[in-house]
């Protein structure tokens, strides 16, 4: 199960690394971004794709090197500021585009399944 978690991480940022790299316009107006400058643009790249591609990399990496249990920590690490952040951002601004609803749904769905996965980890031993 650790494994397809994993796996699912993996393809999931590379799969919006590559969206947003080959349709940025679509891709920002999808989660509210609009009118981005050339500063703009260059950032939402390098993160929206650059960066998303790298953590997709090193999903795939804990999973290949069978590495589950450090994968699963990277997961929850990952998800926890990020479930956090958002909530908060959605308690100041709220109303959101659906793509962001549905964002925020895998992420929370994702940061919940890799800690239950990690806490199986850990009484296994």
């Amino acid at each position: 199960m650790a494994n397809a978690y994993l796996w699912f991480n993996a393809l999931l940022y590379m799969g919006l690394a590559i969206w947003c790299s080959i349709d940025p316009d679509r891709a920002a107006q999808a989660v509210g971004f609009t009118g981005l400058t050339p500063s703009g643009q260059t950032e939402f790249l390098a993160v929206y794709g650059g960066m998303e591609f790298g953590i997709g990399l090193a999903f795939a990496y804990f999973s290949v090197s069978r590495q589950p249990r450090n994968g699963l920590v990277l997961g929850v690490a990952f998800y926890a500021p990020i479930v956090l952040w958002r909530a908060w951002a959605i308690s100041l601004h709220g109303p959101l585009e659906p793509t962001t609803w549905v964002l925020a749904g895998m992420e929370w769905g994702l940061f919940l399944l890799g800690l239950v996965l990690l806490l199986q980890r850990g009484q296994e031993r």
